[in-house]
């Protein structure tokens, strides 16, 4: 029998490849794919200010709600960039969140919905 958070992994890395794929299926640059995909971890910026408000950029960059919406208004909208940058976002939280890396806990930027992290 198959773990579950095999399972659980296997279905992010899914996700994270549903979005780098929709990001080349729409157009996306190669050349642009890993830069842009890991300027979403530009959030942890917010831990400069403390770990509730890193907590809460953190973790409003690591959302699935939230891109999904930007990929809905993107396509309903027809605008293009925002579609890229919403299948980016999909991708980079579905690796994130495969990786281990889930959404911050206001207490320390190691300890996420999915546990705490590192050692």
């Amino acid at each position: 029998m198959i773990a579950v958070d095999v399972i659980l992994r296997a279905e992010q890395v899914a996700i994270g490849a549903a979005g780098i794929v929709l990001y080349l299926a729409l157009g996306g640059s190669w050349l642009l794919l890993v830069p842009l995909l890991l300027a979403f971890d530009l959030s942890m910026a917010g831990y400069l200010a403390g770990p509730r408000i890193g907590a809460f950029t953190y973790n409003a960059a690591h959302n699935f709600v939230i891109a999904l919406l930007a990929l809905a208004a993107g396509w309903w909208a027809g605008v293009g960039w925002l579609q890229l940058l919403a299948a980016l976002w999909i991708a980079h939280v579905g690796m994130d969140r495969a990786l281990g890396y889930g959404l911050k806990l206001p207490t320390d930027f190691r300890d996420t919905h999915l546990g705490r992290i590192g050692r």
